[in-house]
């Protein structure tokens, strides 16, 4: 009970104390750790499954982009409903655990699937519906624990503590396939790494399930009687007041913006052909990507807050289209290299956790899941159509063509996703002024 009282005081705390240094909640801290030990684990597989799909498998970039395109936007069939039961139900908790879960057993399920093609597709798809369930509604705790003021900065302590288990992940992939002796066949290291991947998301989850808990009914501002169940949000209405002028422009600019956006993995594998970086030394392409993130989520959380989340956001949509105008120099190079790691960390920073604050300023507490998902959602689609389209671009005309593609298309979407982004955040501004 102590905890949760605590918890729902940031506002009155940070006044009180002045200058003093205002703390996140107790709650950022536990899931911040739960999805550090679950970026441990997932990072461990993403740092190794480009890698492993187009060389043990055998996978054409075509095929690549399928699986790829289903690892970042499978979520969107599940994330809007997953939103909307831990709205209706304010089962907040029960149901992220319902995700972690899920996707730690996918672990399990990449050494049952073996070279397939289509028990891999199936594994991923599974993997990513449990993190499509789970990402709404743990960011939904997040923000019912913090203050309007501190979203930023709490997002951006999470996503740190995300990004570190992200740094950590790659490396241990790095360490377990480092012991296999040069000549022998690589396939059973990548199944250790699966394998300890497992390992390391049950940790992540037993954190969440021993020590999280869900908001009390004061923190949702609902009309309720103490013990009783809270009122149910239809999902009718849910729907009708998400599809609201404050919502819609996130959902328009997130699609926008996401359409025209290579996934990392991508990024990862043009960087490898173009350099010649020997597969083993692959994993260590999303280390450097993570330091950077880890150096700047927090102070671009914090600066989003002060100078306006739309124009951090739309910044490191800016950093990305420098990353792709490095990717098309002639000779890139390891001075190339290292710059497209620090301009991918720096995106990921300016722009995750700070739309997921943009959204959480516009919504009301009782619908906050359901719009965390239907943004995310939104996101989702546009991704997983991006990497079908740059898997197709780079099979039939190579690497090149798609990266200029993309660079173009982002350039030509900027300007209108900063006017949408620009307006909507003017508007919850002024309509939360007293």
């Amino acid at each position: 009970m102590y905890t949760t009282v605590r918890e729902q005081l940031p506002a009155a705390q940070a006044e009180a104390g002045g200058r003093r240094r205002r703390r996140v909640a107790q709650t950022v801290v536990l899931l911040g750790l739960t999805s550090m030990f679950t970026d441990v684990s997932s990072e461990m597989v993403s740092a190794v499954l480009p890698v492993y799909l187009t060389l043990m498998v055998g996978l054409t970039p075509l095929q690549f982009g399928v699986i790829d395109g289903l690892y970042q936007g499978v979520t969107a069939l599940v994330r809007l409903g997953g939103g909307v039961v831990a709205d209706r139900w304010r089962r907040y908790k029960e149901v992220a655990t319902f995700g972690y879960a899920l996707s730690a057993v996918c672990k399990l399920g990449l050494l049952a699937a073996g070279a397939a093609y289509g028990p891999i597709a199936a594994v991923v798809a599974a993997d990513r519906t449990g993190k499509g369930v789970r990402t709404a509604p743990r960011d939904a705790l997040i923000s019912f624990a913090s203050s309007g003021s501190d979203l930023g900065r709490a997002f951006g302590v999470h996503r740190a503590m995300d990004t570190a288990g992200a740094l950590a992940g790659p490396l241990v992939a790095f360490g377990l396939l480092a012991t296999i002796p040069r000549g022998a066949d690589l396939r059973g290291g990548f199944d250790v790494v699966f394998l300890t991947s497992f390992c390391v998301a049950v940790v992540g989850l037993a954190i969440l399930v021993l020590f999280v808990r869900n908001p009390s009914p004061g923190t949702l501002e609902a009309p309720e009687v103490a013990g009783a169940r809270p009122a149910a949000v239809p999902v009718r209405s849910a729907l009708r007041a998400l599809a609201t002028g404050r919502v819609r422009p996130l959902v328009v600019a997130g699609v926008l913006l996401s359409l025209v956006t290579a996934s990392d993995s991508f990024v990862y594998l043009a960087l490898q052909r173009r350099v010649e970086l020997d597969a083993g030394w692959f994993p260590l392409l999303f280390v450097g990507t993570a330091l950077v993130y880890l150096a700047l989520a927090v102070p671009l959380g914090h600066l989003a807050d002060r100078v306006g989340r739309h124009r951090v956001f739309i910044g490191g949509h800016l950093l990305l289209v420098a990353l792709y105008g490095v990717l098309l120099l002639p000779s890139p190079g390891l001075a190339g290299l290292l710059a497209c790691l620090a301009l991918l960390g720096a995106w990921y920073a300016a722009t995750d956790g700070v739309l997921a604050a943009l959204t959480s300023a516009v919504l009301p507490p009782g619908l906050r899941t359901s719009g965390l998902a239907m943004v995310a959602t939104a996101v989702a689609v546009g991704k997983l159509v991006a990497s079908v389209v740059f898997g197709a671009l780079w099979t039939m005309f190579g690497p090149g063509w798609a990266v200029a593609a993309f660079a173009a298309g982002l350039a030509a979407c900027l300007p209108v996703a900063a006017v949408v982004l620009a307006r909507a955040e003017r508007r919850a501004t002024g309509s939360a002024a007293p």
